[in-house]
């Protein structure tokens, strides 16, 4: 169907469709990529209230248009995404298989390594797939879908971050109490706790995209449907979306952040109180790599969602996602067992067996 046979059938077949709105959306079911390509989009619209169409498709846009990047992308992304998958699911099947790791530690170890699978999983395979396709499209339920996936790894794990941050202040500050305080039960109710509120939180911010409609684009110009680019394509006012998201991550993030950073303090204070220097090479290999991983993971963070309007442009937007959806879930589960000898002694137990 040409372009022109498009527009006689919308805007003869309805009087109720308002003809500027029709004319802007038949623009996005055709566009051209850089190498002057016609691609190709079914736009998927439907009438509500007044004289206006809701979009029920999205186009997501991805990491660039070059044709010349997307296999070469692919490539990169397929090999970053099967290693995050098998470091994440394999320290999982590690922490389970060998009795030595049942403690508290390996255990947030093994929560924080599901959290990053699940992250990288509701992200990465869609982008694959729009590497090598024309069609981008996305339906509004899978957008929104794709959103309650990924808000509640990320909020889960600022928790899962500041229980580690805890077992450490136990294990270094009180190490004589720590089997008491750190049993397996407390700890499996601190991840019940962290995961209950990672996936009741996102439900509010899930549940009032819904009183949002979308009339103006139906293009993302993003390679995931992120919330903040959904309100950027809103009909209706988002600004008690914003208002709320921002206070909430501001809370959240802050509240995490803070008692983190007091936590490690202790720790450090501690661990320059020891006497011996095998204690505190020890404390501080353990300690280093949670610092690690806890200002890759709120660098970002701060970054995406607390930073003023007037911030990065898009393609920086979309370089900080990529490293916070993509790479840190790559870099976690090395950053816990490279340099942690019992994960590694466990790995060689279970060669040496099998």
């Amino acid at each position: 169907m040409t372009l022109a046979q498009m527009q006689r059938m919308i805007l003869g077949g309805s009087t109720d469709v308002d003809v500027k709105a029709a004319r802007s959306f038949i623009s996005l079911a055709i566009h051209k990529d850089d190498s002057g390509r016609s691609v190709k989009h079914v736009i998927s619209l439907t009438e509500s209230d007044g004289n206006k169409t809701q979009v029920m498709e999205f186009v997501l846009m991805g990491l660039t248009d070059s044709p010349g990047m997307q296999v070469p992308l692919f490539l990169m992304f397929l090999v970053i995404y099967l290693t995050t998958m098998v470091g994440n699911l394999g320290l999982i099947f590690l922490i389970w298989k060998d009795p030595h790791l049942h403690t508290p530690m390996y255990l947030l170890f093994g929560s924080l390594a599901f959290a990053d699978a699940c992250s990288s999983s509701s992200v990465t395979p869609k982008m694959l797939m729009n590497f090598l396709s024309h069609n981008h499209m996305i339906s509004l339920v899978e957008c929104i879908t794709q959103f309650y996936i990924f808000a509640p790894s990320a909020n889960t794990e600022c928790f899962l971050l500041v229980v580690m941050a805890y077992d450490r202040y136990i294990a270094i500050c009180n190490p004589l109490l720590y089997p008491v305080v750190m049993s397996n039960t407390f700890c499996i109710q601190l991840l019940g706790v962290s995961y209950m509120i990672g996936f009741l939180h996102p439900m509010m911010h899930t549940g009032l995209l819904f009183r949002l409609t979308f009339c103006k684009s139906n293009v993302i110009h993003y390679f995931y449907c992120e919330i903040l680019q959904l309100f950027k394509i809103s009909c209706t006012d988002p600004r008690i979306n914003m208002l709320l998201i921002f206070i909430f991550s501001v809370f959240i993030q802050s509240f995490t952040f803070m008692t983190i950073i007091i936590s490690y303090s202790y720790v450090l204070l501690a661990i320059l109180k020891k006497k011996s220097e095998k204690s505190r090479s020890k404390a501080f290999s353990t300690c280093s790599a949670h610092l690690l991983s806890v200002s890759l993971f709120y660098g970002t963070l701060f970054f995406m969602y607390v930073r003023p309007g007037s911030g990065p442009a898009e393609n920086q937007d979309k370089m900080y996602s990529v490293f916070y959806t993509i790479i840190i879930p790559l870099l976690n589960p090395f950053i816990y067992s490279l340099r942690n000898k019992e994960v590694i002694n466990a790995l060689r137990r279970i060669i040496k067996y099998k």
